[in-house]
């Protein structure tokens, strides 16, 4: 026994530490706006072997796993200390989900988790589940983790063990290892999810991009990304929101559409990344769009480009949830590179790069949404016209 226990604790070891250490290598990128790269940054097999296996001969002889991981995905993310740190949504076999930092040199390869998951205070009434943490670093002096926390349907009806209700979730840190848990944000136009604090304060008030939903997964008469204000931090509550970014029919975000990471600032706006969700013969299709907002007013939007930004492609689509990108963490770099942290399919995390200049480049001049098949094509016509002009 003592031979298969070190037998299997080295080659899983060897192997464990090999994946940790892969280099990453960026793709030629034909459209010239982004970057993918060829690994995923992170997934299930990257959770600490100490997670996942008891390392004591003497009860573990055998070296099985004891608690096993199913994901590693939706990651908020900001630069802290010179390094690039994800709070990284983590499954268990268990199909619970918490948060776990995972931490690179460079942003693009050698994630390694901290020692130990979140430890996440608890409110009155317990979080059955959380996910999808947007970080904040607020002008407050606090960094904000605001992330949906998912409770049992009190009103569901008797033996419907499905039925959910989704908050937001209110957390903040100044290190990243104490977390202080605030009462969840009460809204007043049902339930929230992919809620995103803004950084700077707006009339003396906390403001927050929403998405209010009237259940669980279908946003009903919610109609898209929200903009709300709360007077305090500490018992957050919007008792207006106005929707600045609708759902619209025939579009990449015909279904619904929820804000990703906070917004960047540059000297032409601020740089917003959403998904969009559409409807399909094989499902829900999941994907990234880009849009600009005025520099003055974050809320109020002055380039939107038509379509997809990033869309899930080949080894991408497959997953617990397929056809799906999400993203809810980005780093904008002093040098002006972008890092944009995204999901496939509820799976495993990957990073495209850019820059601020291709982003806005692409807002300011990429066609935007003409809605009619007609409108589409003259787009593509009047771009064929300027181009024979100087063949």
């Amino acid at each position: 026994m003592e031979k298969i226990f070190e037998d299997r604790k080295t080659k899983i070891t060897r192997e464990h530490e090999a994946l940790l250490s892969k280099e990453n290598e960026a793709f030629f990128s034909v459209n010239g706006i982004y970057n993918r790269y060829k690994n995923p940054i992170l997934t299930r097999d990257h959770v600490p072997l100490h997670w996942r296996f008891d390392m004591n001969p003497k009860t573990n002889p055998m070296f099985l796993e004891r608690i096993g991981f199913n994901a590693a995905f939706n990651a908020g993310a900001i630069k802290w200390n010179g390094k690039y740190l994800l709070v990284v949504r983590t499954e268990g076999n268990d199909r619970k989900s918490f948060f776990a930092i995972a931490e690179s040199p460079n942003g693009v390869d050698n994630f390694r988790f901290w020692e130990r998951p979140v430890t996440l205070p608890q409110t009155g009434e317990w979080d059955t589940n959380v996910y999808d943490m947007r970080l904040t670093a607020h002008e407050d002096g606090w960094v904000y983790g605001i992330f949906c926390t998912e409770r049992p349907d009190p009103n569901s009806p008797g033996g419907d063990t499905s039925a959910a209700v989704a908050a937001a979730g209110i957390a903040r840190t100044k290190d990243f290892k104490e977390w202080e848990r605030l009462p969840d944000l009460i809204s007043h136009s049902g339930q929230q999810r992919n809620v995103v604090l803004f950084e700077k304060f707006v009339d003396g008030k906390y403001a927050f991009f929403t998405r209010p939903q009237d259940g669980f997964i279908d946003t009903g008469k919610g109609g898209g990304i929200g903009w709300g204000l709360s007077d305090t931090i500490e018992n957050a509550e919007i008792m207006e929101e106005r929707i600045i970014d609708s759902k619209t029919y025939h579009t990449v975000y015909e279904v619904k559409n929820g804000l990703g990471p906070h917004p960047i600032y540059t000297d032409k706006g601020w740089l917003h990344l959403a998904h969009g969700v559409r409807n399909t013969a094989a499902g829900l299709r999941y994907v990234l769009y880009v849009f600009m907002a005025d520099k003055n007013d974050v809320s109020k939007i002055i380039h939107k480009p038509a379509g997809h930004f990033l869309s899930p492609l080949k080894g991408e689509r497959v997953g617990d949830v397929s056809n799906v990108l999400f993203a809810n963490g980005w780093i904008a770099d002093d040098d002006g590179t972008i890092y944009i942290y995204y999901a496939s399919s509820d799976t495993r995390m990957h990073v495209a790069t850019t820059s601020i200049e291709k982003l806005i480049d692409y807002c300011e001049n990429t066609p935007e949404e003409g809605l009619h098949s007609h409108l589409s094509v003259k787009s593509i016509n009047d771009l064929i016209d300027n181009n024979l002009e100087i063949m």
